[in-house]
C-alpha cells in the first residue's frame, strides 16, 4: 500500500481569519506530506505493507517507532483535515448533543475539558475526543502523533471523532506561544455535522 496525501476540500485561506493560510499550506504540503513519506518507506518490507492504515495503528506495537510516529501523523492529520470547514455546523444536534450532556453536563463543560486537557499537554500531541469501546464518551490527550486506536495506548483506546493538533507547528505562526487562543479559535471552524458522521460510525462499529 502506497500512502498519498488527500486533498482538503477547502482553499487554505477559507479558514481566516481563525486559522492563517501559511499555516494551513505549511501545515498539509510539509508537515503532513513528510509524515506520509516517512510511513511509506518505513513499511517496506513489514507486514504493514499489506495492512489499511487503522489496521496498522491497532497493531503499531509490532512495529517500529518510525511506522508508529508517521502511520499516527498521516491519520491524525488525515482526520483534523476533516472535521474543519470555512462554514461549518457548530453546534451538534440528535444523538452526539444528548450524549455529551449525559457524559459532560454542557457542550460548554465538554469544550472546557478539551481546553484543559489540550493546555496540560506537555510538549507536542494532540488533545481527543473520542468513542470509548463501552459506547461512552471520554476526552483524552496523547504525546507526539499517537492516538487512541493505538494499541500501544492501554488507558484511553477508542474511536476519535475530533482530534485538536497541539503541536507547534499547527498554530505558532499566527499564535506564537498561545495554545489556549488557538484552542478557542478551532471551535470557529470545526464541523459539527462530520463529527457526528463519525459519532454514529463509531456506535455501529462497536454493534
Amino acid at each position: 500500500m502506497t500512502y498519498i496525501l488527500p486533498s482538503l476540500s477547502y482553499d487554505y485561506n477559507a479558514l481566516e481569519p481563525h486559522f492563517d493560510a501559511v499555516t494551513m499550506m505549511v501545515h498539509h504540503q510539509r508537515h503532513h506530506q513528510a509524515y506520509i513519506d516517512n510511513l511509506n518507506k518505513a513499511i517496506v518490507g513489514t507486514a504493514a505493507e499489506g495492512f489499511d492504515l487503522e489496521t496498522t495503528l491497532r497493531k503499531v506495537s509490532q512495529f517500529s517507532p518510525a511506522i508508529r510516529n508517521n502511520a499516527g501523523g498521516h491519520y491524525n492529520h488525515s482526520l483534523f483535515w476533516k472535521i474543519i470547514a470555512p462554514a461549518p455546523k457548530l453546534v451538534p444536534t440528535g444523538e452526539l448533543a444528548e450524549k455529551i450532556k449525559e457524559v459532560f453536563g454542557s457542550l460548554d463543560l465538554l469544550k472546557a475539558e478539551i481546553k484543559k486537557t489540550g493546555l496540560a499537554q506537555f510538549g507536542s500531541g494532540w488533545v481527543w475526543l473520542f468513542v470509548k469501546h463501552n459506547g461512552t464518551l471520554a476526552v483524552s490527550s496523547t504525546a507526539n502523533q499517537d492516538n487512541p486506536l493505538m494499541d500501544t495506548n492501554l488507558t484511553n483506546q477508542g474511536y476519535p471523532i475530533l482530534g485538536i493538533d497541539v503541536w507547534e507547528h499547527a498554530y505558532y505562526l499566527k499564535y506564537q506561544n498561545k495554545r489556549a487562543d488557538f484552542i478557542d479559535a478551532f471551535w470557529s471552524v470545526l464541523d459539527w455535522s462530520v463529527v457526528e458522521d463519525l459519532y454514529r460510525t463509531s456506535i455501529q462499529r462497536l454493534g
